[in-house]
């Protein structure tokens, strides 16, 4: 797709990447993300203005162009959740350059997002996630391989990690210790404890590896085949196999692992705030839908932690 921009809109859009790389600190993924969405965003209103965008249309864009543009997403297929968040990349941008240039924005911020269904994760039961893990150490003959999927699958589940949590992790994290540091979403550090499951799960695969992943402190803890990172798509895929073997629903992704790891804690009298340090949530609301807190089990710990009680 070929945008339709003048150099000065061309301009403004690299100014704003630059800002989410450096100013913002946003991650390369969120980055690119953010990018893609705007570019998309920008390359409509050029067509539906029929002309090369400038900053002095970008600027007054007017309501009815904005939905005509989120009308022309819809009929695209977009769902309501993922055009949301193409519209927040938007908002963002626009939020950015009434702060450094002082344009009016005002058109564009006041259009809401679509309505969208609240998604509940759905957890694994406690055998299914010991299950699957136990499954994946079947599905390759190569044990460092093996291992290596076992260790990262254990992590998510023990320790409650997002994926790309886990295979962000280094040699210089070798050897695991009780607790691990951790970076997640928009640069934010955490701790968690680290079982002695996933300790020894990941002990094992350093062992096993031929790529000596403690040799080099910069350079990926888990490694591919040829000794590069790791695919993220390894693991889903090694998920999906693990999941077709147990018959369990498609649900049962790398991620329901940690949707399992805070579930299995609350049902286990887990303090809900405890759980929302350990998942790295800025949200406490955000954990509740995480961990499909019921009604019974909020007012327990309402009864249980309210002073007044």
């Amino acid at each position: 797709m070929t945008l339709a921009l003048s150099p000065a809109a061309r301009d403004l859009l690299a100014d704003w990447q630059t800002h989410l790389a450096t100013i913002r600190g946003a991650a390369q993924a969120t980055s690119a993300a953010y990018i893609a969405d705007l570019s998309d965003f920008m390359d409509f209103q050029a067509r539906h203005a029929g002309a090369a965008l400038t900053p002095a249309i970008l600027g007054g864009l007017a309501p009815r162009d904005i939905r005509a543009w989120m009308a022309d997403q819809r009929a695209r297929g977009v769902g309501a959740r993922s055009l949301a968040r193409r519209l927040s990349a938007v908002k963002a941008f626009f939020r950015w350059w009434a702060d450094r240039d002082g344009i009016d924005a005002g058109a564009v911020l006041a259009i809401r997002a679509p309505k969208q269904g609240r998604r509940l994760p759905r957890p694994l039961t406690e055998t299914g996630a010991r299950d699957m893990i136990g499954v994946a150490a079947t599905l390759d003959g190569r044990p460092w391989v093996a291992a290596r999927d076992v260790a990262i699958l254990t992590l998510l589940y023990g320790c409650g990690l997002r994926r790309a949590e886990a295979l962000g992790l280094t040699g210089a994290d070798l050897p695991l210790g009780e607790v691990l540091r951790i970076r997640g979403k928009g640069g934010k550090e955490r701790e968690v404890p680290v079982l002695p499951a996933a300790r020894a799960a990941v002990a094992r695969y350093a062992a096993l590896c031929p790529h000596d992943p403690a040799a080099d402190a910069d350079a990926p803890l888990f490694r591919g085949i040829r000794g590069g990172p790791l695919n993220p798509r390894i693991i889903a895929g090694v998920a999906e196999r693990a999941r077709l073997q147990l018959g369990l629903p498609a649900t049962a992704t790398p991620h329901a692992l940690r949707h399992s790891f805070a579930t299995h804690l609350l049902a286990r009298g887990g303090d809900l705030r405890a759980i929302q340090d350990l998942l790295g949530h800025a949200s406490l609301s955000t954990t509740q839908a995480y961990t499909a807190v019921d009604t019974d089990r909020l007012l327990q710990v309402y009864a249980a932690a309210h002073p007044k009680a």
